[in-house]
């Protein structure tokens, strides 16, 4: 008899791992390559300074920047005393309105002198950091570009390396028209929001892995379908703190949606096929061997999910199938169906 057992329905799919960041690091200042501060393909923490480009020369453009803010604002003091000197002998009526208009554009100016001379500072400070290019976040660094002396950044941003974040990391995917379906179906029975489908567990596993070892969640999903491929892109988050996931590895993906109680469960070898699709061989009350068409599902365990056709007390044919011909007449011996070890897809 068939196999009865709780089983989870899942949808499948394939898709490929991607990084949550890919960076390249690029010069963005002119000068000459001074030093490589990291091996190549090591790890990084954010912040951690990569290259170095000539930075004495923006430090010096620094420098004058500043000297020259200080100037102005030594400048803006003496015209905003002399301002105020012409206001109260103005009032005084000592000096003519003209005096105090010329000592008012003169503190004017001055204020905008400030103003050009602290914005030069900053744009100096700026490049002056530019100068040392850092990690912007954890990651890998690839193989430097550019070699120590190399002049970079003259008519354009040189790409000196590239930074990839491999934890956590992402896993994108795509779903069919019909499964989509199927999901949204249940996920309405169920009263699950779309929202609620953004915390949903995806399992993953690689191609030389058995099952789907790998735990995450969906992170993304598309509200529009491809009319093109007939399919809807997804994106699920995975913690990968042992990197067994890289970018471009292909993956197994599957998403957990519906749970079955009672399902009936016989071996794939029990199954027939014909012109009118799959069946099994049953042994009916008189010992009789029937033929029944069946629709199929999910393995589950290494054991066939029967969706209709069985009933759970029927005696399904599991060996000696060549030996049994509908109509005829059989002395069956009993014998327990036992779940088979998952195998990898």
């Amino acid at each position: 008899m068939p196999v009865q057992k709780t089983i989870t329905r899942y949808l499948d799919a394939t898709g490929n791992a991607a990084a949550i960041k890919n960076v390249d690091l690029v010069a963005r200042v002119q000068g000459f390559l001074q030093a490589i501060n990291y091996k190549d393909g090591t790890f990084v923490k954010e912040g951690t300074t990569l290259f170095t480009i000539a930075p004495e020369t923006y430090k010096l453009t620094l420098d004058q920047a500043q000297a020259a803010e200080a100037g102005a604002q030594a400048s803006l003091k003496q015209s905003e005393a002399d301002y105020k000197r012409q206001v109260e002998l103005v009032q005084r009526q000592a000096v003519s309105q003209a005096t105090l208009d010329n000592s008012t554009s003169a503190r004017d100016n001055a204020q905008a002198n400030l103003q050009q001379a602290q914005a030069n500072t900053q744009i100096a400070k700026v490049n002056y950091g530019y100068t040392n290019v850092t990690a912007p976040f954890d990651g890998i660094v690839t193989a430097h570009q550019v070699s120590v002396g190399e002049l970079v950044g003259v008519s354009s941003p040189t790409q000196l390396a590239t930074i990839v974040a491999l934890d956590p990391i992402y896993v994108n995917f795509n779903v069919n028209e019909q499964d989509v379906l199927r999901f949204r179906e249940e996920m309405r029975k169920r009263g699950v929001t779309p929202d609620d489908i953004r915390k949903m567990q995806i399992d993953v596993g690689l191609q030389n892995e058995t099952g789907y070892p790998h735990k995450g969640t969906i992170d993304y999903v598309s509200p529009t379908l491809n009319q093109a491929t007939g399919t809807i892109a997804a994106r699920g988050i995975l913690q990968n703190a042992d990197r067994a996931l890289l970018p471009g590895f292909y993956v197994r993906v599957r998403i957990p949606f519906d749970e079955q109680k009672d399902a009936l469960l016989i071996p794939d070898t029990a199954l027939g096929a014909d012109q009118a699709g799959r069946y099994v061989l049953v042994v009916n009350a008189d010992n009789v061997v029937e033929q029944r068409k069946v629709q199929t599902g999910p393995l589950d365990s290494g054991l066939r999910v029967i969706e209709s056709g069985l009933k759970p007390d029927d005696r399904v044919v599991i060996a000696g199938l060549l030996r049994a011909i509908p109509g005829q007449k059989v002395d069956p011996q009993l014998q327990k169906i036992e779940a088979q070890p998952a195998a990898a897809k």
